[in-house]
C-alpha cells in the first residue's frame, strides 16, 4: 500500500457545510444531537426540510438526474443500463410505484417506458418541481403527497415498486415501510429501492481525506438529528445496518433476490455531497435491494 496520502477530489459542488447552510438557516437549525424521534416529529422535520431545500437541491442536482432518466445513485447506475426493474419486457403497460419520487425524473423515465406510473413524494416543494418538468416533457406520471409509512393506495394495485433514495433514510421504521409496499404489490410484484450503504454511517460527511476516517459505530442506531434553538428537530436521518434492512424485508413478506453494492465508475469525477471518487475507490456509498413480494 502506498505511503501517500489520498488526494483531496474536485468538487463540483460546495462542501456539504456550505451546501446545506442556507437551508439550515431558514429552519433555525443550532446543533445536531443523537437521539430518538418519533414518527410525527420525523415527519414534520422531513417535510420542512425538504420543502425549504427543492430549489437549492435541483440548482445543484437537477443536471445528473436528469429531465426524464432513471439514475439510482450517485455513482451514475442508470434502470436503461441494469434493467432492475424489468426492461422492455416488464415496464410497458405495468402499474409502477414511485416512493420518494422528489421532482419525478425517474417516474417520468418509466412514463415514457409505457408504465403507468404513481410517484409520491411527502414535500409539496419537491412535486412543484415534478409538476414543472411534467409540463416541459410532456411526461405526466400521477403526483401524489403522502407519507410512505401510509399510502393512501388499494391493495394489490402494483406490479412494481421502487425507490431511488427516497424516503427510507427518513422514517422510524422501515417495517412499516416494507408493510405498506407489500400490502400495495400484486402477488410476485417487485421492489427495489436504493439507500446510502449503511458502512457510510461510520464515516464523516466530508468527500476529502478526512472521510476516510472511521468515527462513528457502525452498529449504533440512534438517529442522526439536526435541531433549533428549542430542541424541535430541523433534519432527521435514521441508520440501518445490512443485517437490519434483510430481516425487516423477510418480516414483511419480501425476499431478497439480489444485493447490489456499485463501485465507483472508471472517469467519473462528480463529487455529490458524501459521494466522491477518493471514498468510491474504497469502499461503497450505496446498496440496492431487489426484492419481490412472495406469492
Amino acid at each position: 500500500m502506498s505511503s501517500a496520502s489520498p488526494e483531496p477530489p474536485e468538487t463540483s459542488e460546495p462542501p456539504p457545510a456550505q451546501r446545506y447552510a442556507g437551508t439550515e438557516t431558514k429552519l433555525g437549525t443550532t446543533g445536531v444531537a443523537y437521539r430518538r424521534v418519533d414518527s410525527p416529529e420525523a415527519e414534520r422535520a422531513t417535510l420542512a426540510w425538504w420543502d425549504t431545500d427543492a430549489d437549492t437541491y435541483h440548482a445543484q442536482h437537477g443536471a445528473f438526474l436528469g429531465e426524464a432518466d432513471f439514475v439510482w445513485c450517485p455513482e451514475g447506475v442508470r434502470e436503461v443500463d441494469v434493467r432492475l426493474l424489468g426492461g422492455a419486457e416488464t415496464l410497458p403497460g405495468a402499474d409502477v410505484l414511485e416512493i420518494g419520487c422528489g421532482s419525478a425524473p425517474c417516474a417520468r423515465w418509466l412514463t415514457a417506458q409505457g408504465a403507468r406510473v404513481v410517484a409520491l413524494d411527502l414535500s409539496a416543494g419537491m412535486l412543484r418541481h415534478a409538476t414543472a418538468a411534467a409540463e416541459r416533457t410532456g411526461l405526466s406520471p400521477a403526483l401524489l403527497q403522502a407519507n410512505a409509512e401510509h399510502l393512501p393506495l388499494a391493495s394489490g394495485s402494483f406490479d412494481i415498486a421502487c425507490s431511488a433514495f427516497g424516503a427510507l433514510p427518513f422514517v422510524p421504521s422501515a417495517e412499516t415501510v416494507f408493510a405498506e409496499v407489500a400490502r400495495v404489490l400484486r402477488p410476485g410484484g417487485r421492489w427495489v429501492f436504493s439507500v446510502t450503504h449503511p458502512m457510510r454511517w461510520i464515516f464523516s460527511d466530508d468527500p476529502g481525506p478526512t472521510g476516510l476516517t472511521a468515527v462513528e459505530s457502525y452498529f449504533d442506531r440512534t438517529p442522526y438529528v439536526e435541531q433549533d434553538a428549542a430542541g424541535a428537530a430541523t433534519y432527521v436521518e435514521y441508520h440501518r445496518t445490512l443485517g437490519d434492512w434483510i430481516r425487516a424485508l423477510n418480516a414483511t413478506g419480501l425476499r431478497l433476490v439480489d444485493l447490489i453494492e456499485p463501485e465507483w465508475p472508471a472517469g467519473h469525477d462528480r463529487v455529490w455531497g458524501q459521494w466522491s471518487p477518493l471514498r468510491g475507490k474504497y469502499f461503497p456509498g450505496t446498496a440496492i435491494f431487489c426484492t419481490e413480494r412472495a406469492d
